[in-house]
């Protein structure tokens, strides 16, 4: 059993980091929901997808586990059907910076309440790392999120309804600012999860958010071992993606996927360029500077050709280890990071 370092660390955007944090988070059963701590504690302790000690604190309900596509009107879009500030092309215009978040879950980053103050903060705090660029900020919202439990389709997975995610576009809409949809399928086939979201997708301000290690196979759990990859099933997304973009002639439309480790994607040369596709790879090593300029440099060296990097940093994991690295550091990195997210 080897230490861990920060690229094998669980991030917070997650059931099993959640529970850790004694977060709001979905409703499960109890005895199920623990076996997300088992795979965070574990790993902690130094071992990868093993069982531990586990603690019996009870989670707290915040998303509808059945929710569908509704007739909730959306608000309107962007003039022309622009990105939000203007324009169809996201690079090398604008530079990228997000918070991530969940209704009701401050453990899974700052967008789970107060979207107001928060989309003022996210606006200064995008002015930081601008670069000599257009500050764009972005709010990713976690629309589907892994579950320690089946659920009443077998999937592992609960669906955040389209009432909360019209709140969050429209927030985003009168700060002119994008939405990514974050997804942790668990057990559901990715494809398929994005293709019930195809209503927000269509809109020329809505991107996508895919976080692999809470896709699991069949006979898997999330929280109990790592979910996995391929670069041909992220080309697919991509492709998907083109393929919309195209058919509603849209601006270029973001496509994000978040890595912790190197074991996480495996064959990522497969992901080719798409048409209207701007594909980011989020850099999401917890712990302090040293540890995640050295995760940074681990998979920022396996791009694929036409992928961009990006880079999460916690406020709270991040800070356990020194001080929050601050924008000049984060920008120092090479290749430059074109979209920093907090959660």
């Amino acid at each position: 059993m080897k230490r861990l370092g920060a690229s094998d660390t669980p991030r917070r955007g997650s059931v099993g980091a959640a529970w850790l944090a004694g977060a709001v988070v979905p409703p499960r059963k109890v005895s199920v929901a623990l076996a997300a701590l088992t795979m965070v504690l574990g790993l902690l302790a130094g071992c990868t997808d093993t069982k531990a000690d586990t603690k019996t604190d009870k989670p707290a309900a915040s998303v509808d586990k059945s929710a569908g596509p509704t007739s909730t009107p959306i608000p309107d879009p962007p003039a022309d059907g622009e990105l939000p500030r203007g324009g169809r092309q996201i690079f090398p215009r604008y530079q990228l910076v997000g918070y991530v978040g969940l209704p009701g879950s401050p453990a899974l980053g700052p967008l789970d309440k107060d979207l107001e103050t928060k989309a003022n903060r996210l606006e200064t705090l995008a002015k930081a790392y601008a670069g000599g660029r257009t500050p764009q900020p972005v709010m990713e919202l976690i629309v589907v999120v892994a579950n320690g439990h089946a659920g009443k389709d077998g999937k592992y997975r609960s669906r955040l309804p389209d009432a909360k995610i019209q709140n969050y576009l429209t927030v985003a809409r009168k700060h002119r600012m994008l939405l990514l949809l974050d997804i942790q399928p668990g057990r559901a086939d990715i494809l398929s999860e994005i293709k019930v979201l195809q209503r927000w997708l269509k809109e020329p301000d809505v991107g996508l958010a895919f976080d692999p290690e809470w896709a699991v196979g069949p006979g898997q759990v999330p929280g109990k071992v790592f979910g996995r990859t391929t670069g041909a099933q992220l080309d697919s997304i991509a492709g998907y993606l083109s393929d919309l973009v195209a058919q509603y002639d849209l601006p270029e439309k973001v496509f994000v996927f978040h890595q912790l480790s190197a074991r996480i994607v495996s064959n990522e040369k497969a992901l080719k360029q798409h048409p209207g596709v701007v594909t980011v790879k989020s850099v999401d090593g917890i712990g302090g500077r040293t540890d995640k300029e050295s995760t940074w440099q681990k998979l920022t060296t396996t791009l694929a050709p036409g992928v961009r990097a990006g880079f999460k940093l916690f406020y709270k994991e991040d800070t356990r280890h020194g001080a929050l690295m601050t924008p000049t550091q984060v920008m120092a990195l090479k290749p430059r990071p074109e979209f920093v997210v907090y959660e």
